[in-house]
This record gives structure tokens, sequence and C-alpha cells, in this order.
């Protein structure tokens, strides 16, 4: 009876040594780390401001590869959510909330230091109040990096077994943060290093369009006036086709870009048609929507991948189609639908010098924001919306205005500024001189003190 008593008392010893040991234990817990990723402040908040991207870098998918996502709520910005739902213990159910971001994200521009974004989190983690704070803090002599403190912290009120969770709180918690916060960097590596702070790109859901158009290409040292001649020789050509087929063209000039390489740059000349049935030879086509290339052809430079497969198309009779279904109308000319489904939309106002570079722009844009886009099967592409104007002399006295677009999937409806209700610049914005361009991130305007010393 003696030793019944005695363990009674012990466990009760034991008991009260718990409660105090509880009750001097802190009430919240609190880890950080912190990284120097060498990128601008724009682009990082632009990742974490969405959870698009979350899956490629959270240390989730490193616990269990067939982990489930789901987006919710809004697409970017505070009221953004992600869930996800997993058969392994370790990782379970949960799900964030970007419950707040400071400043707003057209707000960040060279000028701004810092950035703060909060993430709520619901799992199984023990504790009340359970969030991340992201904090970005400009870095770099010319702010071109970006430090990013990637902190977690948690309230244990005076729940007794949730505070013993403060042992634990440099695993699962730490854990994730440290994994999560390296696969960032990786991330970002991948992300084109340009400013895209000055555009205002749209989501458009885009028509399949007739069109008639001739392939072409110039190597690169030609520059403008080289693409010019080679604009106005398929144009014509294409005026001619029209002509003959009796189809109208009921649009400006389109652009679509099949290889921008370092020596070479191949492309189709487009112009929209009235029609999707020709008759060529007697014969009716209807058409379709051109074939993606091959492999073995797609990565390849155009003079090298292209030039036999072309010669093979030269030889196809008229009303055939070519090795990507397009109908060969005559000559150079091929018909065939273009475009249909979202596309990320930006303006460029300018010569057409700045036009790769806003193409360059959505790319990365599109990388930050989780939006999906393949070059070989959706070629990017351009729209001269309004024509450049020169006087006798030629010089130019009303700048061009290009709708530059890159074929999209798993996008939302529109983007940020979108939803904002900001405006594409106009002509008005247009450059000062006819060579300028828009500037890579590397010299892109830098912080206050860097700019004020140029001045």
């Amino acid at each position: 009876m003696m030793r019944v008593f005695e363990f009674l008392v012990a466990l009760v010893i034991v008991a009260v040594i718990g409660v105090l040991a509880a009750v001097v234990m802190p009430g919240s817990g609190h880890v950080e780390r912190q990284l120097v990723i060498g990128k601008d402040m724009r682009q990082v908040y632009d990742v974490l401001d969405n959870y698009r991207r979350l899956p490629d870098y959270a240390v989730l998918r490193s616990l269990d590869p067939s982990v489930q996502f789901t987006y919710s709520g809004k697409a970017f910005g505070p009221g953004a959510e992600i869930s996800w739902t997993s058969s392994d213990a370790k990782l379970g159910n949960g799900g964030l909330t970007i419950a707040s971001a400071t400043p707003d994200f057209d707000k960040i521009d060279s000028n701004t230091k810092t950035a703060t974004i909060v993430w709520n989190l619901d799992n199984a983690w023990r504790g009340l109040d359970k969030h991340f704070t992201l904090d970005l803090e400009r870095q770099g002599s010319r702010g071109q990096l970006t430090q990013v403190t990637w902190s977690y912290d948690v309230s244990y009120g005076w729940n007794l077994i949730n505070r013993f969770a403060n042992l634990y709180i440099h695993g699962d918690p730490d854990s994730f943060v440290q994994f999560s916060l390296n696969n960032l960097q990786n991330v970002l590596a991948g992300v084109p290093n340009i400013d895209y702070s000055q555009l205002v790109p749209y989501i458009e859901q885009t028509q399949p369009t007739p069109v008639l158009l001739v392939s072409t290409s110039i190597e690169r040292k030609e520059g403008l006036e080289g693409l010019d001649d080679a604009v106005a020789k398929a144009t014509a050509e294409i005026q001619a086709a029209a002509k003959k087929l009796g189809v109208n063209i009921t649009g400006s000039r389109i652009l679509i870009t099949t290889n921008y390489g370092d020596q070479t740059y191949a492309f189709d000349v487009a112009f929209p048609i009235d029609s999707s049935t020709l008759t060529i030879n007697g014969q009716s086509a209807q058409l379709m929507a051109a074939t993606p290339p091959s492999l073995d052809t797609a990565g390849a430079a155009p003079a090298e991948a292209s030039s036999a497969a072309a010669a093979a198309d030269s030889a196809i009779a008229p009303g055939s189609r070519d090795r990507f279904g397009r109908v060969v109308v005559d000559g150079n000319v091929r018909a065939t639908l273009a475009f249909g489904g979202a596309a990320l939309k930006g303006v460029w106002n300018g010569t057409f010098a700045g036009v790769p570079q806003t193409r360059d722009m959505l790319k990365a844009y599109a990388q930050t924001h989780g939006y999906k886009y393949d070059e070989v099967v959706n070629r990017p592409y351009d729209v001269v919306a309004t024509p450049e104007v020169k006087d006798a002399g030629g010089n130019i006295t009303q700048y061009a205005k290009y709708d530059v677009f890159l074929p999209i999937s798993d996008a939302p409806e529109k983007t940020p500024e979108q939803e904002a209700g900001l405006q594409p610049p106009s002509l008005d914005d247009a450059p000062a001189n006819a060579a300028s361009a828009p500037a890579p991130a590397a010299t892109a305007a830098a912080p206050a003190e860097a700019a004020s010393a140029g001045k």
C-alpha cells in the first residue's frame, strides 16, 4: 500500500513539475532565416505575392512527391489561397492565405527599399495564429539584389501541451523555412533578369484567326533596315496571293517569332484574312491550326533545321499541306488558323527595337506569376496596332504602337494590373528617340542614391 502511495505522490510531483515547466515556457515561438537573392525586388515580391510558383520551391513536394495542390481565392495578393492534401502523415493537409502585402505590387519600383508579405498558415502544427512573414530588403551597390528574411511565428497561449511544442520549433517549421528559401533562389535563377516594372500586361482571350503568312529570316546584324526589307517583300507576296484567292486582308501585319537567335532572327510575316475556307486550283481547303515543329528541328538554328524541310515544302503543290499542316497557297505563301486561347499582352510604343525586350518582359512576368508558356508549341507574336508616321525626309513624326503577345496557359482571367484598372502606356509616353528600348534589370534605374548620383 505504501508503494502505491509513493507512486501516486511521484506522479503528482512529475505533473506539478510539468505544469510549472509549461507555465515558464514561452507563450510564442519564432524562427527566421535570411538569404540574399540575385534578383530585383519586384521579381522576388511577385513570386511571393502569389502561390502559383509555391509548388516549385516549397519543401512540400520533397516530403511527398504526390501531394495535390488547389488554388482558390484571389490569384494574386491578399486573399490568394493555396491548400494541399497528402497521404504522408508527416506532411498531412494544410493551406496558406496571403494576409497582407506592403506596399502594393504597383508601388514596387527602383526606389522601394523594403517590402513585407504575410502568409497565414493552417496545418497540423501546434499553436494559434501561425504565420510566415517574408521581409524583403533591397541590397547591392545598385539595388540589384534582394535580401529575403523568412520567419515563422506562432502563439501557444495557455495551452500547456502546445507550449511544449516550442521545444520542436526547430524541427518541421525551421526546416520548411530553410529548404523553401533555398529552393526559392533556384526558381528565381531561371527568371530572365529584366526589369518589367513599367510593363502593364493584360491577359487576353484570343480567337482563332485565318491568316496568310510567309516564313522568312534576317541576320541580326542587318538591324531594322533588314527587317523592314524582309517584311515589305513578304507583304507584297501575301497581298498578291490574297488578290489571287479573292479574299480580303482585314488587319495589320503580324510578326510571329519562330527563332530569335544570337545571329539570326526567324519569323513569319502574317496578315489576317476574311475567310477560313480557300479555293485553290479548284479545290476547297479548310484552314486549321498549325501543328508544332518536330522535336528534331525545334531547338536547332533556323538555317540548319529548316533548310531541307523548307526545300521539300517548296515542292508541294498549291492546295496541299506542308509539314505543319498549313495550306500551301502559292510560292512562299501559306494559310493557316493562328492564335486562339489566352495570351499575355504588353504594349510597346516606339520602334521595333523595343519589341524583343518587351517580349522578354512578358516571359519574366509570366514566370514570376506562374503562367505557363511554350514558345515551340505557341509562338510569341506582335501586331502593329498603330503604324509609325514619317515626314517627307524619312524622319519619324509619330511612333508605332505594337501589341506584343505571349500565349500562355494555366493562368487566371486577369493580371493584377488588369484587375486594378491600370492602363498600358499611350503613344504620348513613347521614348524620346527612335533607338530607345526598355532596359534590362542589370541596367535599369537604381535606387534613389544611385539615380541621384547620375544627375
